[in-house]
């Protein structure tokens, strides 16, 4: 069969939206097919590739390893298609939804007050944004772009440098009051150190020793929690000392509602904030560049 007589368009639509939707029959209801035709689509696209992309043993559809490949990059040709589409029919202004993921201190300080003005300059884009600390697979949720800080893994994403995040250790004076005030990082010992549930690239907190040497003090305290925002809130109650982005506690230290403390043992190591996306540095749909190229210009994380 010659290509030109396969719509191989809307077989892969047919496929992606099966593994979106779980299932044959779920694909079938939603693109108005029969069950039975949604599985002899996906079976001539497996003959024609040569591979197969799905276990039917199983109840539920699960992917091999190439239907993993064959769904991801298919889910990038759909949206490139659609983007190429809407660009012939009305023109090159992006549009669409776009799908954000923030880790809270960022989301609350950088992206939602740009948010305005972002949709002031693009108004045919509407934004779908998600504030969590937790590291999502942006595949499986669907996004189109997320804003993270620390090191980076190694892994299918794309990322651009939007700056780096000072830390610092702070507590609250009532905090102080009670326990006293760390002179050096051995007096951290007797501290309430707070921190995530979650792993962290750095697993405790590097500061120097009086030798100017690295040293890292281990998170032990007798609360953690999933995001900053609330690890935040936690030491300004006095429960006891975190290490935070110096930007998401700006103001509660010049408010004098928190301290920054051991600031002649700071390490000076920070945390580079990134904007990753899926792909590798290809084609981007107009939307998902669009807020890429403005949070480069505008969102400088200091």
């Amino acid at each position: 069969m010659a290509r030109l007589d396969v719509n191989r368009s809307g077989e892969l639509e047919v496929f992606v939206r099966a593994v979106e939707l779980g299932g044959f029959s779920a694909a079938a209801r939603a693109l108005g097919m029969t069950p039975s035709a949604v599985s002899k689509l996906v079976s001539r696209l497996e003959a024609r590739l040569g591979a197969r992309l799905v276990n039917r043993s199983t109840r539920n559809l699960q992917l091999t390893p190439e239907g993993c490949v064959f769904y991801e990059r298919g889910v990038r040709v759909l949206a490139e298609l659609d983007e190429t589409e809407r660009g012939a029919a009305t023109g090159a202004a992006p549009r669409g939804r776009l799908r954000v993921h923030a880790n809270v201190p960022l989301g609350r300080h950088y992206l939602l007050p740009l948010v305005p003005e972002f949709l002031a300059a693009h108004p045919d884009i509407t934004l779908d944004i998600v504030l969590t600390d937790q590291v999502v697979d942006l595949l499986e949720q669907r996004t189109d772009l997320a804003l993270r800080s620390g090191p980076l893994k190694d892994s299918q994403l794309v990322a651009r440098k939007l700056g780096d995040a000072k830390m610092v250790i702070v507590g609250a004076p009532a905090y102080l009051a009670r326990n006293g005030t760390p002179q050096t990082p051995a007096d951290l010992a007797a501290h309430n150190r707070l921190g995530f549930g979650f792993a962290r690239a750095t697993s405790g907190w590097p500061l120097l020793d009086a030798e100017q040497r690295r040293i890292e003090v281990p998170v032990e305290g007798n609360a953690q929690v999933g995001d900053g925002e609330t690890l935040r809130q936690l030491v300004l109650a006095g429960v006891g000392l975190a290490r935070l982005a110096a930007f998401q506690v700006r103001e509660d230290v010049a408010a004098g509602r928190l301290t920054v403390l051991l600031e002649a043992f700071d390490s000076g190591e920070t945390e580079p904030i990134n904007a990753l996306y899926l792909g590798q540095g290809g084609h981007l749909p107009a939307r998902v560049r669009a807020l890429l190229d403005f949070l480069v210009e505008r969102m400088r994380v200091e």
